[in-house]
């Protein structure tokens, strides 16, 4: 097994070399997605792992992608999805145009499943979804619009848990075991590379999702993260995180109002 010390070295040699700071992530998590990889690569010692690391950007491109990948589905949770149908998007709505931002989007089920809500909504003409990630293969998954058609049956449900009227079907087109997402929702939707450990804001937003991504960083960074998320947000707007994560007690906390038991907060001033 990997010890504290070896991933003390692998975290300062990532930053050295190739400037990407681990240094703020869990590390337990971090630790456990490093063995996972490094046993499953069949590495002999630490040494030539790191060595590897160090040497081919390309190993290390394959690195980042184990180490950042977040499970996702479509509709996920679906009473949050619920509440957003319901309780965000009419508000939302009296807005002449409305931004949302997906920050950590993995490979973008959770961002389609907004453009569905908005197209139900017949919001989905006048919105923009920016979805943003570290990771550069999942954002081609997500861009693609394409998922295992075996899933769409788990998606299905969630769908109408959610509140959804219609048959999920209508949404994508199945061929050779793949379900395509029809274009009609991706072209609302602006993928990008994103670094909560290092980037600024870029816009200003009306809802912004981060569910299930804040839980993989040390206190100083989600703070890092929710100060971002802060500069980012709109007077008025919304800030969804996942079921594990909030925002009490971080400085943030007196400037929001939790909208209700789903992890959504209103910003007051």
């Amino acid at each position: 097994m990997i010890d504290d010390r070896e991933i003390d070295v692998l975290v300062n040699d990532v930053y050295e070399y190739y400037g990407y700071d681990f240094g703020s992530y869990s590390k337990a998590s971090f630790k456990r997605r490093v063995e996972r990889l490094y046993q499953m690569d069949g590495f002999p010692d630490f040494a030539e792992f790191l060595s590897k690391v160090r040497t081919d950007s390309e190993y290390f491109k394959r690195m980042v992608e184990e180490i950042t990948v977040n499970v996702t589905e479509m509709f996920r949770d679906p009473l949050f999805y619920k509440s957003l149908r319901n309780d965000i998007l009419p508000i939302l709505g009296t807005k002449p145009f409305i931004r949302i931002w997906h920050a950590g989007c993995s490979t973008g089920e959770e961002v389609y499943s907004m453009a569905i809500l908005l197209k139900e909504a017949n919001l989905l003409h006048k919105s923009l979804l920016y979805a943003t990630d570290l990771n550069a293969l999942v954002l081609d998954t997500a861009k693609s619009g394409v998922f295992p058609l075996r899933m769409m049956k788990q998606y299905s449900e969630n769908y109408m848990a959610s509140g959804g009227k219609k048959d999920f079907s209508h949404y994508y087109t199945a061929n050779y075991g793949l379900a395509k997402l029809g274009e009609e929702l991706s072209e609302k939707m602006v993928f990008s590379q994103h670094n909560l450990v290092s980037d600024r804001s870029f816009n200003e937003f009306d809802l912004i999702m981060c569910r299930n991504v804040l839980i993989y960083f040390d206190k100083d960074l989600q703070d890092r993260c929710l100060q971002l998320f802060d500069d980012s947000l709109s007077k008025l707007g919304y800030l969804a995180l996942g079921t594990k994560e909030s925002i009490k007690y971080s400085q943030l906390q007196s400037r929001y109002r939790q909208h209700n038991k789903e992890k959504i907060w209103k910003k007051s001033q």
